[in-house]
């Protein structure tokens, strides 16, 4: 160990990357394909290749971080499997916004090929940057096995999953109403729509009824969607509607009649009771269309602008172009029964905010219905946990009431649909006319030739998947399935995944769903939901709104380390989480507080010896012992349960606080020149234990600084990532040499208080007379006398059960231990009634509260036994503490 080797102040950038490159350079992260130890698998929430570290990324991987580098430390074999996401509607956005900007050009008119090069060469530019600034934050994950979404072994377990699922009947092709972008021109699962509320209208309007005088009204929100209407409902229970149930109303704006409907769906008490039924533009519609098997009119293109459909006076409007001018019509026509304000929920595209439109489409879907009913018995049975457990019930009521995932996107980037059509009739493949030709062929590889009619024809499925199709496979895909590989049987299922709520359905529930479905197992068996990151006023970090917090620029600026203690410290539970760059001054304070308490000890560490007299050990030594081992278990359940931030508090609390506060300052007095050298050994040992001790159990959270402190440390074993984790035992020793070291804390701590109370300065040496009242205090006391005056820096201490104590001294109490401060020269009598006062007060409410309670009947009739002792042994402690308080008021005068 060299003391001068360490800077007096610790630097993070010239740390960071030094470490970083070493990690790196050795393989230290990698993980090997077979195991007899223990295994533990994490996967990374693959970012999208279009995004930047921000403060969500920052705290997800420093969370996962911390799981691995423990389990690493542990003993087990542990993969963090790293990639990256394709995004298709993200990343292709991305490219088309440039080829406009640059070239002037639309996706149509460069075509299909040109544009995926063009994509993929952004891809390569770009598409890992994000990986590289998870380097920065110190993540260890496995960067040799990197996979990409759409890399050659991931494209072939996506074929595989589509065709073995085609083939159990789980995946089918039908016209459906979808959730549709205008915008980015595709399909959106439900769980892709951001539903906001927004001001409208409800319109109340006239439809004559066709046979007889007379008309019934239905309420709307959407009066530009009449064109399309089949049908209007009631409930069948309406009486005001019984009789109008099969007649027929003149649709305005139309030369068509449509029929009144009953439907249990309609809620009577919505609006007028009756509603019009637009069954290709909106999916409860759409449903009350299928149970009465109504046309379905599609009166909108794919720019969400009207068709031939709608009629040749609102053909070529869009859909607020239309609504202004139907309304206006109606109005003309005396057809507008009237106008109410009315807020409703408007679902948008999740990417552009475009609105989205229910449009009825040919789509791929997955039926839902038989693979979440395998997720749901898979929880009911344990085999997936949720930590916290609350967001059990939220993804157990999304599986129940899952729709079938329309799986199938009307894009170019991404998994093309493995499905073909025989094109010899030259008509539209899933066309009417087509249906007594070629069914489709579902194939893991490209056919040459139909199977049905050998024809050479063929032509492949537009569409692409779904993003979230790829990423449902992530935790077995990565692993080299569909391939029976070492690394799949070595660390599938995996153990834990790590990640934020918003996207529990949207990934979690498809990777529990298809893990069951296509491997028989469950992905991983324990689910942590950390909370969101918010500004300091609670909205969410957004660009629009200017109020994120770069990760990178807190990195540069308080390191590494300090953003990530910071950002455990402030989670609690999966709570949200306010911040501001303030608050990371905490865990750049705490790594200059670990530092400065390292070179501290290794001041004193010349010539530590490698064995000790244990009967030499110092109470000091044999307290941090005792709390050392304390912490090392609080920690150890800690990271077991998931509670990181109990974890890091409890790190927190002993480096700072027991560590540095105390023991480093007890520690001085066995350290002097005139020290027995037994003695001075052994806390040489203790603190020489102690201190490596903290830095690894520190390392999960504080990688770097650890790593540079370890090698000064310990320069002879490498790096600190093959050290073992400290262990916790089942016995805590010394617990009697606590108790004692306490009792001498809460007099110094006392002795302090006093001081600061009456501006005493802090090299002043003062006199202080303890009264015990217990042979455990007495001894205490004797075996702590020299800490006592060194740490309150006393120029005498005298103790006695019968002492005789000072007419008027400063008082205070540690239990019923009475510490008494000599007032002469040394205090201000008036200040010091006013604080006795105080006190007297304080210990009155406590005792009045107590014998409330113990006088309550009800209370003694049901609590424990031992419960209604230990509140008067309170009572007793505190009508003592009360007389000892007036006694010291009296002797003021």
């Amino acid at each position: 160990m060299s003391l001068n080797e360490m800077q007096k102040a610790y630097e993070p950038k010239d740390t960071e990357k030094k470490w970083y490159d070493y990690w790196e350079n050795n393989g230290l992260f990698h993980a090997s394909d077979h195991s007899e130890n223990g295994r533990y698998c994490i996967v990374i929430p693959p970012p999208n290749v279009t995004g930047a570290l921000h403060m969500g990324h920052a705290l997800n991987h420093t969370l996962q971080d911390i799981l691995i580098r423990w389990r690493r430390m542990v003993g087990d074999d542990t993969l963090w499997q790293p990639g990256t996401d394709h995004a298709g509607i993200a990343t292709q956005n991305v490219v088309e916004r440039e080829l406009l900007k640059t070239e002037g050009k639309k996706r149509h008119e460069l075509g299909r090929e040109a544009l995926i090069k063009k994509i993929w060469e952004w891809r390569e530019k770009y598409g890992d940057k994000i990986l590289e600034q998870l380097k920065s934050l110190g993540a260890s994950c496995d960067w040799e096995r990197t996979r990409f979404t759409l890399d050659e072994g991931l494209s072939r377990a996506v074929r595989e999953a589509f065709v073995g699922l085609y083939d159990k009947g789980l995946i089918y092709r039908g016209k459906y109403i979808v959730n549709w972008c205008p915008r980015c021109h595709t399909a959106l699962a439900d769980d892709e729509v951001d539903h906001e509320d927004e001001p409208g209208h409800l319109w109340h309007i006239r439809y004559p009824l066709a046979d007889e005088p007379g008309h019934i009204i239905v309420a709307t929100t959407r009066p530009e969607t009449l064109l399309g209407d089949t049908a209007v409902a009631v409930n069948p229970k309406d009486e005001r509607y019984s009789n109008l149930i099969g007649k027929m109303v003149k649709l305005p704006e139309t030369n068509r009649q449509i029929p009144i409907v009953a439907d249990d769906f309609v809620d009577a008490s919505f609006g007028t009771g009756a509603v019009k039924v637009t069954p290709a533009h909106d999916p409860n519609d759409f449903q009350i269309g299928t149970r009465h098997n109504l046309p379905l009119i599609n009166i909108m293109d794919e720019e969400a602008v009207l068709n031939e459909e709608a009629g040749e006076k609102y053909q070529g409007m869009s859909r607020d172009e239309c609504r202004k001018k139907i309304v206006a019509e109606l109005t003309a026509q005396n057809l507008i029964e009237k106008i109410e304000d009315h807020a409703h929920a408007v679902g948008h595209c999740y990417r552009c905010k475009t609105t989205i439109e229910p449009w009825l489409s040919d789509q791929w879907f997955v039926r839902m219905r038989p693979l979440a009913e395998k997720a749901i018995r898979a929880t009911e049975e344990g085999k997936v946990n949720f930590h916290p457990k609350r967001w059990t019930q939220f993804y157990m009521q999304w599986l129940e009431n899952a729709r079938d995932w329309c799986i199938s996107r009307q894009i170019w980037w991404g998994h093309r649909i493995p499905v073909w059509y025989c094109d010899t009739s030259n008509q539209k493949p899933g066309s009417p006319e087509s249906q007594n030709h070629c069914p489709p062929i579902v194939s893991r590889e490209t056919p040459t030739r139909c199977p049905h009619c050998g024809g050479t024809k063929l032509k492949q499925d537009e569409d692409v998947l779904d993003t979230w199709f790829s990423s449902a496979l992530w935790p077995f895909s990565t692993l080299g399935w569909p391939d029976k590989t070492g690394l799949l049987k070595n660390y599938y299922p995996t153990s834990t995944l790590v990640t934020d709520r918003g996207i529990i359905y949207f990934w979690v529930a498809r990777m529990v769903m298809m893990g069951l479905e296509l491997l028989n197992e469950v992905p991983f068996k324990d689910v942590y939901i950390h909370g969101t990151i918010l500004d300091e006023q609670g909205r969410k970090m957004s660009k629009s709104l200017g109020n994120g917090i770069d990760p990178l620029e807190i990195i540069g600026k308080y390191g590494a380390d300090a953003m990530r203690f910071s950002l455990v410290l402030l989670s609690t539970e999966g709570q949200d989480l306010k911040l501001s760059e303030s608050k990371f001054e905490m865990g750049r304070n705490f790594c200059n507080k670990l530092w400065n308490a390292t070179r501290f000890a290794m001041m004193n560490l010349e010539g530590a010896p490698k064995h000790f007299d244990e009967s030499k050990m110092t109470f000091a030594d044999k307290w941090i012992k005792n709390r050392l081992a304390k912490t090392i278990s609080e920690i150890t359940d800690a990271l077991e349960d998931f509670k990181f931030n109990t974890a890091a508090q409890a790190l927190y609390q002993f480096v700072w606080n027991d560590f540095c506060d105390w023991y480093l300052e007890a520690a001085k007095l066995a350290m002097r020149e005139d020290e027995d050298a037994s003695v001075k050994a052994a806390s040489q040992f203790t603190l020489k234990e102690t201190i490596t001790t903290i830095t690894k159990l520190l390392h999960p959270f504080l990688p770097f600084i650890t790593e540079e402190l370890w090698h000064h440390l310990e320069p002879e074993t490498g790096s600190i990532m093959k050290a073992r984790f400290p262990q916790k035992t089942e016995s805590i020793p010394y617990e009697a040499e606590a108790a004692a070291f306490e009792l001498a804390k809460e007099i110094v701590s006392a002795i302090r208080n006093i001081r600061g109370e009456h501006n005493v300065k802090p090299s002043q040496k003062i006199k202080a007379v303890l009264k015990f009242s217990s042979q455990k205090q007495e001894e205490a006391i004797n075996n702590s006398r020299a800490y006592i005056m060194h740490l309150a820096k006393l120029e005498t201490l005298d103790a006695g059960k019968d002492i005789i104590v000072p007419k008027q001294a400063a008082t205070a109490l540690a239990g019923e231990l009475e510490i008494h401060i000599p007032y002469e020269g040394l205090i201000d009598l008036k200040a010091e009634r006013q604080r006795l006062q105080k006190e007297i007060g304080k210990a009155e409410n406590d005792f009045l509260g107590l014998e409330r309670k113990l006088s309550n009947e009800e209370f003694i009739s049901k609590a424990p036994k031992e419960i209604v002792d230990r509140e008067n042994e309170r009572m007793l402690a505190s009508r003592a503490a009360i007389a000892a308080l007036k006694e010291a008021l009296r002797k003021l005068g």
